[in-house]
C-alpha cells in the first residue's frame, strides 16, 4: 500500500505542475518537501530526477496556456536533423503570441512571434510548433548548408515501406507560402536562399552537403535518386548522379558497413557498372574534407565522359 507521503508515480518520475499536483491529491504543502523542486512558477520536478526532455517539454507546455514548444526543443522532439553542435541540446525553447504577457522560467529560452495557428499540433500531448516552422525558426541559427540539409528532410519522399508515411512532410511550394508569411522574421533572408537550394530527393544529411559541395565547385546540378532503368520501380537507384554522362554516386554512411547491406550495395553497384556506368563510392571520410576530394574526382570523371576520353566505366571508391 503506498504511504499518503508518498507522490503518486506520475509525479515521482517526471516533471509536474501545481494542477496536476492538486489533480492528484496532493496538498500545496507537501510540495516543499524535501524529494521535491521548484523549477519555476506552479512547475516542480522530483529531486532525484534524471533529466529528459520530452518530459520536461511535457510539462512546460502543460504549464504554459497558449504557448507551445519550439526551435531546437521542437525539432529534436520531432527526430528532425540537426547539426552534430546541436544533436544532444538540452535547451528548452517555448514560444508565444505577441499577445500573451511574458512569463519568465528559469531555464527556459522564451520567445513572442507570430504564428498561424496551422503552424502549431499537438504531438503526444505536447503543443510544438509543426516541423516546417521549426525549421523556419531555426533559420537564424543554423547555417545556410545546415538549413538547407534541415529542409531537404522536410520534402524527401519517403519510403512507405519503412517509414510508415507515403507523403513528405512538406513541399517546397508549402514551405515557399510560410516564409512569405513571415517577411520580418529573423533569418528569413536565409531561409529564402536555402529554398533556393533545397532538393528532392536527399535521404541523408550527407547527401544534401555533397550536393553543396559540387555546387560550390561549379559542377553541374547533378539529378538525385537517379534510378538505372527509371520505368522499372525495383531498379537500383544512385543518390546522386549524371544520367548522360553514366555517373552513379553513391553515399554509403555508417550503417553501410553491415555484411547485408554491403551485399546489397555491391550489388546495386554491379548492375550499374554492367551498364556501363562509372560508380563513384563516396563513404564519412569523404564528408569529412567536406568532398573536396571527391569533388576533383567527378570533375575528372565528367572531363572524360564529356571529351569521349576512353575512361573504364566500372567501380571507382575513394576510400
Amino acid at each position: 500500500m503506498r504511504n499518503p507521503a508518498d507522490l503518486p508515480l506520475r509525479l515521482a518520475s517526471a516533471p509536474f505542475t501545481f494542477t496536476s499536483a492538486i489533480a492528484n491529491g496532493v496538498p500545496a504543502t507537501r510540495l516543499r518537501g524535501r524529494d521535491v523542486v521548484h523549477v519555476s512558477r506552479e512547475l516542480y520536478r522530483p529531486s532525484d530526477w534524471s533529466f529528459d526532455l520530452e518530459a520536461a517539454a511535457r510539462a512546460l507546455s502543460e504549464v504554459s496556456p497558449g504557448a507551445w514548444i519550439s526551435h531546437v526543443t521542437a525539432a529534436r522532439l520531432h527526430c528532425q536533423l540537426l547539426p552534430a553542435w546541436l544533436s544532444d541540446s538540452t535547451e528548452l525553447h517555448r514560444s508565444k503570441p505577441n499577445q500573451l504577457p511574458q512569463v519568465r522560467r528559469k531555464g527556459v529560452i522564451a520567445h513572442s512571434v507570430i504564428a498561424r495557428e496551422t503552424e502549431i499540433e499537438s504531438v503526444n500531448g505536447i503543443r510544438i510548433s509543426t516541423r516546417s516552422r521549426t525549421w523556419l525558426d531555426l533559420a537564424r541559427r543554423l547555417s545556410l548548408v545546415e538549413l538547407v540539409c534541415l529542409g531537404d528532410q522536410i520534402i524527401r519522399t519517403p519510403r512507405p515501406q519503412f517509414e510508415g508515411r507515403s507523403k513528405p512532410y512538406d513541399t517546397l511550394d508549402g514551405l515557399q507560402a510560410l516564409v512569405g508569411r513571415h517577411p520580418n522574421l529573423q533569418g528569413i533572408v536565409r531561409a529564402r536562399k536555402a529554398l533556393e537550394l533545397m532538393r528532392v530527393g536527399a535521404d541523408s544529411a550527407p547527401e544534401s552537403m555533397l550536393r553543396m559541395a559540387m555546387a560550390d565547385a561549379n559542377l553541374p546540378e547533378p539529378d538525385l535518386q537517379v534510378a538505372l532503368r527509371p520505368d522499372d520501380a525495383a531498379s537500383p537507384t544512385a543518390d546522386v548522379g549524371y544520367r548522360r554522362q553514366r555517373l552513379a554516386i553513391q553515399y554509403d554512411g555508417g550503417h553501410h558497413l553491415l555484411d547485408a547491406q554491403q551485399h546489397r550495395d555491391r550489388r546495386r553497384d554491379r548492375a550499374f557498372e554492367a551498364a556501363g556506368w562509372t560508380v563513384l563510392v563516396l563513404t564519412k571520410d569523404d564528408a569529412a574534407d567536406g568532398f573536396e576530394r571527391a569533388t576533383r574526382l567527378i570533375k575528372r570523371c565528367l572531363r572524360a565522359a564529356w571529351t569521349d576520353h576512353p575512361y573504364a566505366a566500372g567501380f571507382v571508391s575513394t576510400g
